[in-house]
């Protein structure tokens, strides 16, 4: 996703990209074809709300600066309510074909093993950097790249779903079509399918870590076993939450707990499991996930899984242009960097695109102002964040510079919308 952004961005500031590839030839545990910008995990950038969410204000930005990403990413969405959603596969497809037509983009297919001396580079290799390659990182900094485990949710073929129990709603019925309201699927739980569910999931086998691995799991895209092991209540309370929904079945009765399934692609014949991801053994899953009511004879397109990420310990590592300071001709973007998502990791190679395309054309470009999303992640992890406790970080306005409160103090949606203001502006200032 990064690597693609930065290459789009670079070649049209007009400068020759030669962008390495190393799928097919070599792949990885949860890539399946050899597109560019293939999404694994998810097929949602979340919130679209560009005046009250700090990763939809980054949409916004990502459009402005022409990204490449996100227009793939427009054109390819699916109904998601107030979030924005894609059919991964056409996304995938589009961003690759736009790639590969560039006059000023040349593609060569293979690994890159170790991180070389001299010319501009980008390293964008994401949360499944090669082993070859983490190597060479390691032996340069002379420091261990760091590493959490990041599992994947399962996908179900819709027409598996019982309807006579699961229902279309979005939460709180968001989106401004009936489409977008019916862009989820639920399926409803008591509290005693609940709490059968929970020690189903306690009691199954998980795939065990090799040693000398340790497991540090980014909060945000937490296995549910571990979730429940937090507490009975912790999924409940999570993604399994019953708010802002009505079972249309029994509109009478509140359920306890709800799973929620996100529409996975245009025709709508598969869903993801939402906040599912999971290190359940594959014949545990079908198991367990089939006592979900509407999921009974649930078909599995896919199952879910757990990869290890590695990332950078990227206040220690990187300068504020996002070069290794070791090897300032080279810089990172995406995950690598310690950004978690997809949206932020394509920001983050869309800014790396066009400071390697500047320092290439003798230009000085600084980086976004901290104030817009973009800069706020950056200014995080080259130098905000605390490089003895540094995790992967999805933007949250808690990065950004306080707004002072004129008059009184603000409630949570003005502050919020002074935010995105204030970011506009100063975007738009450093587009310009």
């Amino acid at each position: 996703m990064a690597g693609s952004e930065a290459a789009w961005q670079a070649a049209e500031a007009g400068v020759p990209v030669v962008l390495h590839e190393m799928r097919p030839q070599t792949g990885t545990f949860a890539h399946h074809t050899g597109d560019f910008a293939e999404m694994v995990c998810s097929n949602s950038f979340r919130s679209d709300d560009d005046e009250q969410n700090a990763v939809g204000l980054l949409h916004w930005e990502m459009r402005a600066a022409n990204g490449l990403v996100m227009a793939m990413a427009d054109a390819h969405s699916l109904p998601a309510g107030g979030a924005l959603a894609v059919d991964r596969e056409a996304f995938a497809r589009a961003v690759t074909e736009r790639l590969r037509a560039h006059a000023n983009i040349r593609v060569e297919p293979g690994e890159v093993t170790k991180l070389p001396e001299g010319g501009e580079w980008i390293f964008a290799t994401g949360p499944l950097t090669s082993e070859a390659l983490a190597q060479s990182i390691r032996a340069i900094t002379g420091a261990d790249a760091l590493a959490f485990f990041d599992a994947i949710a399962p996908i179900v073929h819709f027409e598996s779903i019982n309807l006579e129990k699961a229902w279309f709603q979005s939460r709180y019925d968001k989106g401004e079509t009936e489409e977008e309201r019916k862009a989820y699927l639920n399926c409803p739980m008591d509290r005693d399918q609940y709490d059968a569910f929970i020690d189903a999931i306690l009691a199954a086998p998980k795939t065990e870590f090799h040693e000398g691995e340790t497991a540090g799991y980014f909060d945000g895209c937490l296995p549910i076993e571990v979730m429940a092991e937090r507490g009975r209540e912790t999924l409940r309370h999570g993604p399994m939450k019953p708010v802002g929904l009505t079972n249309p079945h029994r509109p009478d009765r509140k359920p306890w707990a709800v799973v929620q399934l996100r529409r996975d692609n245009a025709l709508g014949t598969l869903y993801n499991i939402v906040g599912f991801q999971t290190k359940m053994k594959y014949g545990a899953q079908t198991e367990v996930f089939r006592m979900i009511p509407g999921l009974e004879n649930a078909r599995f397109a896919r199952l879910g899984g757990i990869h290890r990420n590695t990332f950078l310990n990227a206040p220690t590592l990187l300068d504020d242009h996002m070069r290794l300071r070791a090897r300032p001709n080279i810089r990172f973007a995406g995950q690598i960097t310690g950004v978690e998502g997809y949206v932020e990791s394509a920001a983050m190679g869309l800014v790396a695109g066009r400071l390697a395309a500047a320092s290439l054309q003798g230009r000085t470009l600084a980086p976004p102002p901290r104030e817009t999303a973009m800069g706020a992640l950056i200014a995080h992890i080259t130098g905000g964040a605390d490089a003895r406790t540094f995790q992967p970080m999805n933007v949250n306005f808690g990065l950004f510079p306080p707004i002072e409160a004129r008059g009184g103090r603000r409630g949570r949606k003005d502050r919020y919308k002074a935010y995105t203001d204030r970011a506009k502006s100063a975007f738009q200032a450093w587009l310009a």
